[in-house]
């Protein structure tokens, strides 16, 4: 057999187990969870990180502001030194729309050892303590909630006995860009972090959406969340493993009625937005990186490459199993073209946006080695490492 017809058959075989060992992660049918409403509705104080988004917070706040909840709720909008004016805006539109109450508060710059969103959220969510709320809610300043999504959240919570509730805000796709980029996205994420596995007791796997996350409050305590994960870069995952870790019960699923409302038009703004976090995901391992690139070429690009190769030279062991590897990884990602509600045809596409993943993830690096890495609106991250050097120095 050629190079290529192992290689060819070696993908074939990731992706016979990646079908049937990696949780089902290709199903898109996992919503949340059978609830019914409680006797008593508990408290809730929903935390608002928002750094510079006026753009689309007059979508996005209003969907809070009008959340049919039975119990006690309000919101605090906690404004991370943005220069456009979100604090102000998050008034008027407070005074405009009325609804639940709303308090906008601003913590000032973060402190050596802080991102400034986790920084933000440790101060909404000490404001919301005076409250005493039972749950926290801790969502994005992007993403907008149908009017029941709270109800909703919390009957879940409560039916199923789960401290954390997390949902995957579907994201806009609308541009060229958002259809190639977006849907694998979600798709990349639900085979690292297979869905049903989240949900397991004692299981390994921990995960959860940052835009959408109902936590228990006092679960939140016994995981020391948020200074126990201060340095994350992908702080939904680290939130959602000290909650696992403290021997919380999560569940991670796709939403029906939260939407994500921020644009990514271009491909750059996509870029972006995976390179910020692609080489954190690595834990910043120069070993991991070889290993996750050869992995992306060997399981998303060798497949159409060895199947025309081998109908080039006429070798049914390098076609063969290029095109059933390929059919399989087709097939896999329908499910979430269906959810996204865009053409099918788009499936064969993917290995093409497995290659760009393999290069944002690259550029993810090389920004992290040039001190550029983990930059997001006007802020760059260091490792964790060199961060806990640095809040350690007197």
């Amino acid at each position: 057999m050629s190079a290529v017809a192992w290689i060819a058959a070696a993908s074939l075989a990731a992706w016979l187990w990646l079908l049937v060992g990696q949780g089902f992660f290709w199903r898109t049918d996992l919503r949340l969870p059978p609830r019914r409403e409680p006797e008593h509705w508990p408290s809730v104080c929903v935390v608002v990180p928002a750094r510079d988004e006026a753009e689309v917070l007059p979508t996005s706040l209003p969907s809070l502001l009008a959340q049919d909840y039975p119990g006690r709720a309000e919101v605090f909008l906690v404004d991370d030194g943005s220069g456009d004016g979100t604090g102000e805006l998050a008034r008027v539109l407070s005074a405009r729309h009325g609804g639940l109450p709303l308090t906008v508060t601003s913590p000032g710059e973060p402190p050596a050892g802080w991102t400034g969103k986790l920084w933000a959220v440790r101060h909404g969510m000490t404001l919301a303590r005076a409250r005493e709320p039972e749950y926290l809610l801790l969502t994005d300043a992007d993403i907008a909630h149908e009017p029941d999504s709270l109800r909703e959240l919390v009957a879940a919570a409560t039916t199923g006995g789960y401290d954390l509730v997390s949902q995957m805000a579907r994201l806009r796709v609308a541009s060229a860009w958002e259809r190639l980029v977006v849907p694998a996205f979600v798709y990349f994420f639900a085979q690292l972090y297979p869905f049903r596995w989240i949900a397991r007791k004692g299981g390994r796997t921990a995960a959860a959406a940052g835009g959408c996350v109902l936590l228990r409050a006092d679960a939140a305590d016994r995981a020391r969340v948020p200074d126990a994960i201060r340095h994350a870069v992908i702080d939904d995952v680290a939130l959602a493993r000290a909650v696992k870790g403290a021997g919380g019960h999560i569940w991670l699923g796709l939403a029906e009625r939260v939407d994500s409302v921020r644009p990514y038009p271009r491909l750059a703004d996509l870029w972006r937005m995976v390179t910020r976090s692609a080489y954190a995901q690595l834990r910043h391992n120069p070993a991991l990186l070889v290993a996750t690139v050869a992995g992306l070429v060997v399981v998303y690009v060798a497949p159409p490459v060895a199947l025309c190769a081998g109908l080039a030279a006429g070798s049914a062991g390098a076609a063969l199993p290029g095109g059933l590897a390929w059919l399989v990884m087709t097939a896999t990602y329908l499910p979430m073209l269906r959810y996204y509600r865009q053409p099918l045809w788009l499936a064969l596409t993917l290995p093409a946006t497995g290659f760009l993943y393999l290069l944002m993830t690259v550029d993810s690096a090389v920004q992290h080695y040039r001190g550029r890495g983990a930059a997001w609106k006007g802020r760059t991250y260091a490792r964790p490492d060199t961060a806990a050097a640095e809040e350690s120095r007197p």
